[in-house]
């Protein structure tokens, strides 16, 4: 008889209080710049969690990432589907150094590994476009 496998469960907590500083998982209240809206946040999420899924698929491949920067754009408008505003378009370009350099399918593989496993990007309706550069060249 096996065990049943239980997923891995991860909790995260903010605290938004009347000034709208923000507290991550109880730490210390960090007051954003005031033109940052809440798509933003959505857009830097996007941005670090490709990233930060990006290091941990290329560490089970062998590489590092060495150098990392990242942007992310989204269009919020009227859905077709059921009139609610939401993202309807999102891209996110990424320009990352990998050492040692990859092949080119493994460099394919890790890449499409980074997109799958970011929960930001697989927790939106709306999907990512992603575009990468590695290694100072286009992927």
């Amino acid at each position: 008889m096996m065990a049943e496998t239980r997923a891995k469960v991860l909790d995260y907590s903010i605290a938004l209080d009347r000034r709208y500083r923000v507290a991550a998982d109880g730490g210390d209240a960090q007051q954003l710049p005031r033109d940052f809206a809440p798509e933003h946040l959505v857009l830097a999420g996007l941005a670090r969690c490709t990233l930060t899924s990006l290091a941990y698929h290329a560490e089970r491949a062998g590489m590092k990432v060495s150098s990392s920067t990242a942007a992310a754009t989204g269009r919020v408008t009227k859905r077709t589907t059921d009139g609610r505003y939401a993202f309807v378009e999102l891209e996110c370009s990424l320009e990352v150094v990998l050492e040692p350099a990859p092949d080119s399918g493994t460099q394919r593989a890790v890449l499409a590994k980074a997109e799958r496993d970011c929960f930001v990007g697989a927790s939106l309706v709306a999907p990512v476009r992603y575009a990468w550069r590695v290694n100072g060249r286009d992927a």
